[in-house]
């Protein structure tokens, strides 16, 4: 098989964590596989750095800044230590992460000098977690007698815009990634990528944005048409519910490429939306398994589960954190434009709305969006609509957004009946409700204080536990 595996933070957490992933990984190369690994940056170095950065940029707090860089450089020299056994090799890779810990401490002291931190600055310096973390675990490989060469995103192939801090790939990289990295994997060499970081086509480095190491991971195995990508986390797959809230929370051992994608945006955290999509295209299966329970199957992403009784529901997600906005007054009833003013006002202070609905009578729109982003929200409609058409603009931080999720759903009757019928009975009130048109997810608002208990309620009514 031609496998892509990645590793997030957790799974290269450390030096004994960074030994076992290239101990799995030579266990699919030795099997005759051709294997490419995908790995992250050490938990916590990416948060670490973009703390730096900002301190570089607001205070150029000298003292601050050593001390977070001493604590990154100790990490990557312990991982080292415990990660890679052949001295001349150790030697080497110790070489290579004193190179980048001294581009880093120059980069941090020109935002320093500067007081300015673009973009692109910020995706340089996000950059070092990955270009820190990979040639550790290439050289872990290569001390246990494993052909390996550790690439950055941008020396793989993946080539994208200039968007620097959250870049999409250009459709040269197919081409870029399988002339970089099929003759590798013909000579027996076993490529460590970065996840996250990649480059434009003038060779300066971008980085993929949220869940960029996933990403990455897709769209190299997309390019080399894999047999399959494996997404390696610290979970069994993807649950059923939070296990946090449901200790009854299965394993879905199938779930479709839409469900996975409605899951991620309701609040599943195994996967990002955008991860799927170069696998989508090509029909590439994505296993989710944990890198500390290897041997448990996971989940397994297709375009359609084949199963023989797949559930109509396959799982309850949450999102918290969340404001209800409603806008109302009577001057909105029949007023053309209403919708795309809201819009507009909300997208341009980069206003992600989670949920929209209009009653019927058209006096009320309620938006549901990320908490944090409540406050532009609020002052961004309040100056739109504060002449004309809405008599009332309230926000509630209180609530929380609970989707049921199955692509089985849609034209199936007596599905929101049951799980309204069942909210109902437990004393659980509705502030707003919406459903996709693709029916795979019906989504609703509820009161912070009854989310959980809301979890639990649909969990078992919809018998996920049986799954």
């Amino acid at each position: 098989m031609r496998l892509v595996m990645k590793f997030g933070g957790t799974s290269v957490g450390d030096g004994p964590r960074i030994r076992n992933v290239a101990k799995l990984v030579k266990k699919y190369h030795d099997e005759g596989n051709e294997v490419i690994a995908v790995a992250s940056a050490m938990t916590g170095i990416t948060d670490k750095l973009y703390e730096m950065a900002q301190t570089a940029k607001d205070t150029c707090n000298i003292s601050e800044i050593e001390e977070s860089f001493a604590e990154v450089a100790r990490r990557h020299e312990a991982a080292i230590a415990d990660a890679i056994d052949d001295e001349a090799i150790r030697r080497e890779v110790a070489g290579t992460i004193g190179q980048r810990l001294s581009e880093l401490k120059n980069a941090l002291a020109g935002v320093c000098y500067l007081g300015e931190l673009t973009s692109r600055s910020l995706a340089y310096i996000y950059s070092f977690g990955e270009r820190m973390s990979v040639p550790i675990l290439s050289g872990s490989l290569r001390s246990m007698g494993v052909k390996s060469v550790a690439l950055t995103g941008g020396e793989a192939g993946v080539i994208t815009d200039s968007r620097f801090d959250s870049a999409r790939p250009d459709p040269i990289t197919d081409v870029k990634v399988k002339e970089k990295l099929l003759p590798l994997l013909k000579s027996g060499v076993l490529p460590v990528v970065t996840g996250f970081v990649a480059a434009n086509e003038k060779g300066t480095i971008t980085v993929l944005g949220r869940g960029g190491s996933d990403y990455s991971a897709s769209i190299i195995g997309a390019a080399i048409d894999a047999d399959e990508i494996w997404i390696y986390t610290d979970v069994n797959g993807i649950m059923t519910t939070d296990p946090r809230i449901v200790p009854e929370a299965r394993t879905l051992p199938v779930v479709t490429y839409l469900e996975a994608m409605e899951m991620s945006y309701f609040g599943a955290k195994v996967l990002h939306p955008k991860t799927i999509e170069p696998a989508v295209k090509k029909g590439i299966p994505v296993r989710v398994l944990n890198t500390f329970q290897p041997d448990h199957p996971g989940t397994v992403v297709l375009m359609k589960d084949e199963s023989a009784r797949p559930n109509l529901i396959k799982a309850v997600t949450m999102i918290k954190n969340i404001a209800l906005i409603n806008i109302s007054g009577a001057a909105l009833a029949g007023s053309p434009g209403t919708a795309g003013r809201i819009f507009t006002a909300l997208g341009k202070e980069d206003v992600n709305i989670i949920m929209i609905s209009q009653a019927s009578s058209e006096f009320n729109v309620s938006l549901a969006i990320e908490g944090s982003q409540a406050e532009r929200a609020m002052a961004a409609l309040q100056k739109e609509f504060s002449e004309d058409l809405a008599s009332s603009i309230t926000c509630n931080n209180n609530v929380c957004v609970i989707a049921v999720v199955g692509e089985r759903m849609a034209g199936s009757p007596g599905v929101a009946g049951k799980l309204f019928t069942a909210l109902g009975d437990n004393g659980i009130n509705i502030r707003m409700i919406s459903q996709g048109s693709s029916e795979a997810n019906i989504s609703f608002v509820v009161n912070k204080d009854d989310a959980q208990k809301a979890v639990k309620v649909l969990h078992d009514v919809f018998e996920l536990n049986k799954l």
